[in-house]
């Protein structure tokens, strides 16, 4: 998962990029960059590690330019070196920087063709890169056929766009800068990943911005206009002039889910719908659950798992009639467990990332709730964590299904294998936490959780609770991200780095 923006602004962006990036910070905290447009000229800086780690002010006043694109990222299907940091450039045509939230599944097939066909080289293992190129040969393709906007005019421009979504298959929401046009974003057919565009009037004219979430906008003060819808792409040309293009080839939207279930910010409004009443309604409809399967259930105290639970927790207490407390402490400079490198490593990461509150433990049957369960490391120790704190019965529930399926979509969860849920059954993964109870959310309601009253969405991506790829999969694609995903494979390139 990763977190793009991109301004257009009547003064220089820097500051503010930088300012958006650190809103967008939970999306990616691998790495960080930013590129600007200045007179014809591109400015970038980009590197490891948190977005305030990366720039120092001295960076940020050399990166001028009233028009700029800010990235931050964290690996994704083994693309985990330094030099995959966005945003990337190329030179022809024009000149073209580019950040990509997302994963394209035929990555591979595409980096051979562009070299065999296009003659275009690709220098990482980042799909990012072979997105970045696929779009620069469609826009060399093009240039000559529009004179205004520097040799390209937007109709031409989202044709070459449009080629783009021929070739590539999976989920992307990029930024892109093109140097004497403008300003570029664009989502994919399926409209998987997010991608919000905002505006507003300020003292010397209108200001656009695209972002991954509309909290990116709150924080600048910028009017939320519009979700991109699948398939849409929008340019805001040098002179500030916006241009919509939604490509003939759209599919039905279906966001992914996993958004609303963990990465998203709660005050995020995503697609028309809000993230915070999303989990909420989650809570909810895991309460039913409950009360349908369990209605003697002993439950004494609801104790959320901090921090993204605690929206869902609140009213499932309320439903129950049960008490709401925080029997568990989150240390916040602690990144999240599941993409962290080896089993060793996410082991002792939870140790240092939680901390219980023994009065609220001892003696009592707590009901845990999480989010979701991806490994099961983190729901193992957290349990044997509240009984060593005195708890009597400790119960697990997760407000969302069992994470049964890699997602391919950007979202770097592990291989099959070692997903916790994948071959085994609800009872099986009980005894493997080691929770006196289990209770999982069952899909259908947590579709309609995130719906709520929304009737213009398809549905979702919902393929690591189903296994049902909006795009398809071809054969054998999963073995081989089971081969890049897995710990294995991971030391495997740590050691050879």
């Amino acid at each position: 998962m990763c977190g793009i923006v991109g301004i257009f602004g009547q003064a220089p962006v820097a500051a503010r990029l930088y300012d958006a990036m650190t809103v967008l910070q939970h999306r990616g905290q691998d790495a960080a960059g930013m590129t600007t447009l200045d007179e014809g000229r591109m400015r970038s800086a980009r590197g490891l590690g948190l977005v305030k780690d990366v720039f120092v002010e001295e960076s940020v006043a050399n990166l001028t330019g009233h028009i700029g694109i800010g990235h931050v990222r964290y690996p994704t299907a083994g693309c985990d070196q330094p030099d995959e940091a966005q945003p990337m450039y190329v030179n022809a045509p024009f000149g073209i920087a580019l950040g990509h939230n997302g994963n394209l599944i035929n990555s591979d097939a595409l980096s051979r063709e562009l070299f065999a066909r296009d003659r275009r080289h690709i220098n990482t293992e980042s799909d990012s890169e072979v997105l970045l190129n696929c779009l620069a040969h469609e826009l060399s393709m093009q240039v000559g056929q529009g004179k205004p906007l520097g040799g390209i005019d937007p109709q031409s421009l989202f044709r070459a766009v449009d080629g783009v979504h021929q070739r590539v298959r999976g989920a992307y929401a990029a930024v892109a800068l093109i140097a004497g046009v403008g300003l570029l974003a664009f989502r994919d057919l399926h409209g998987i990943r997010p991608a919000v565009i905002g505006g507003r009037e300020g003292p010397q004219g209108m200001e656009y911005m695209v972002a991954s979430e509309s909290v990116a906008l709150d924080i600048l003060e910028f009017d939320l206009i519009d979700d991109l819808a699948p398939g849409e792409s929008i340019l805001i040309d040098l002179e500030g002039q916006i241009h919509r293009h939604v490509s003939q080839w759209a599919q039905p939207h279906t966001p992914c889910m996993f958004e609303f279930v963990y990465f998203a910010r709660p005050e995020s409004l995503i697609d028309d719908l809000s993230v915070y009443k999303a989990r909420l309604r989650m809570g909810e409809a895991l309460a039913d659950k409950i009360l349908a399967e369990w209605p003697d259930h002993d439950i004494d105290a609801v104790i959320p798992v901090p921090d993204t639970s605690r929206t869902a927790s609140l009213p499932l207490s309320q439903k129950l009639n049960v008490k709401y407390r925080e029997g568990l402490i989150k240390n916040r400079y602690i990144g999240r467990t599941f993409i962290m490198p080896g089993q060793e490593a996410r082991a002792r990461s939870v140790r240092r990332k939680l901390n219980t509150i023994p009065l609220e433990l001892r003696n009592k049957n707590v009901l845990l709730v999480d989010d979701s369960i991806v490994r099961g490391t983190t729901s193992t120790q957290i349990v044997q964590m509240a009984r060593d704190a005195g708890a009597r019965k400790v119960y697990l529930a997760s407000a969302s299904p069992p994470v049964r399926y890699p997602n391919v979509y950007g979202i770097d969860m592990p291989a099959a294998s070692e997903l916790v849920a994948s071959n085994r059954s609800v009872e099986q993964i009980r005894e493997l936490i080691g929770a006196d109870r289990l209770i999982y959310q069952d899909l259908a309601a947590m579709e309609q959780a995130c719906l709520g009253n929304n009737t213009r969405l398809a549905g979702f991506d919902s393929s690591c609770f189903s296994g049902q790829y909006v795009t398809g999969l071809e054969d054998g694609y999963l073995d081989e991200l089971e081969q890049r995903r897995s710990d294995h494979a991971r030391q495997q390139r740590r050691h050879q780095a």
